[in-house]
């Protein structure tokens, strides 16, 4: 059990302040869901200064953590490190609720996969939040999300669980989705002794994460054993042609995460250099042909992420394909954004629609 800190109301509070703390000693960077893989990009802009495409009310807090961000690298020689700098960011548990740690038995052939659960109570019949992490496939950890899933527990009256699934490069595709969908069927099977009601289940995930989600989301559908209620992609890392066989115009991924790393993160994770012709199926959410019968889905991002295109892409083709979506872009935002500045209106706007797209889903389900 994890016990520790404050209330839920003050949650943006603290993470701003764990925020400047860390931004101060360039030790971390606070995250409400998980540490996002960060690096700035070196491509010049034709601007004179390179702020004008940021949203005023998101710079102060850009320009702040600039210093923790450019220490941050993403190759074979520097992941340790990065992985280190990393780990230090996640703002310490809450009292309550408690969180408790559990090792469930992998799929066939797969170890054991670990599990961080808040909210549970045997014998109610809770809507359930299955969480994913980020880190672009290849750093962070879902103990550094222990503060989160008790904030959305508490905020959604219902049962969250966050999955450690293994990390790129050392395992590749498909390991981390049978990770997370290992951790679904544990749910399900587990539903009485968490208060879990399995239809009203939905999983959500922030860049990688929200990869991820996307990816069993689709799972899901095609193996036809459980149902999720919504899928909440926050910026979510969905297509590998990003910045490698596809280049975007250069105000995309110019702060925070860019073409660079973001090609180090999908070769990681599929075992072939972004952008081949040919990846392992299924492991590309932008490359599935198919997007009909997913589940309903929240997608969020800022308009000068790198992956604004290709999550307006995916949003229009679900839409087209018969799939509910609601997507939000946000003007002059860059990945991460609400993280990095919270109590900004426009981060607080974006952070309310997640929320009320959960609370629909749960009260509709």
């Amino acid at each position: 059990m994890f016990t520790k800190t404050t209330h839920m109301e003050n949650d943006v509070t603290n993470r701003r302040d764990f925020l400047i703390k860390c931004a101060a000693t360039t030790a971390g960077l606070t995250t409400r869901s998980v540490a996002l893989a960060l690096t700035p990009s070196s491509q010049p802009l034709g601007s004179t200064d390179p702020m004008e495409i940021v949203a005023p009310e998101l710079r102060p807090a850009l320009k702040q953590v600039s210093p923790f961000l450019s220490r941050l690298k993403y190759n074979d020689a520097s992941l340790p490190e990065t992985r280190r700098l990393m780990g230090t960011t996640s703002p310490a548990p809450l009292d309550s609720p408690p969180v408790t740690e559990h090792l469930i038995q992998g799929a066939k052939g797969q170890p054991d996969v670990r599990v961080y659960v808040a909210g549970d109570s045997d014998g109610s019949s809770k809507p359930a939040l299955l969480h994913i992490h980020g880190g672009g496939f290849v750093v962070s950890r879902a103990k550094d999300s222990l503060r989160v899933i008790q904030d959305m527990a508490v905020r959604h009256d219902c049962v969250v669980v966050t999955v450690d699934y293994r990390l790129a490069p050392e395992t590749r595709f498909p390991g981390s989705l049978e990770d997370v969908y290992t951790a679904l069927r544990w749910v399900h099977d587990r539903e009485k002794d968490l208060g879990v009601n399995t239809r009203r289940i939905a999983v959500k995930g922030e860049s990688a994460g929200a990869g991820h989600a996307a990816a069993l989301a689709i799972a899901a559908r095609n193996r036809k054993e459980f149902s999720l209620c919504l899928q909440v992609l926050e910026y979510p890392m969905l297509d590998d042609r990003t910045g490698s066989t596809w280049r975007l115009p250069e105000q995309f991924g110019r702060y925070v995460w860019n073409a660079e790393a973001n090609r180090y993160g999908w070769t990681s994770l599929l075992g072939v250099p972004g952008g081949s012709p040919q990846v392992p199926e299924n492991a590309v959410p932008a490359r599935v042909k198919d997007l009909t019968g997913l589940a309903p889905a929240f997608i969020g991002v800022g308009s000068i992420d790198l992956f604004a295109p290709e999550d307006i892409e995916y949003a229009r083709r679900m839409m087209m394909d018969g799939t509910a979506v609601e997507l939000i872009v946000v003007p002059g935002a860059y990945h991460g954004f609400d993280v990095l500045a919270p109590d900004a209106s426009i981060s607080r706007q974006f952070t309310a629609a997640w929320n009320d797209a959960i609370r629909r889903a749960f009260t509709e389900a």
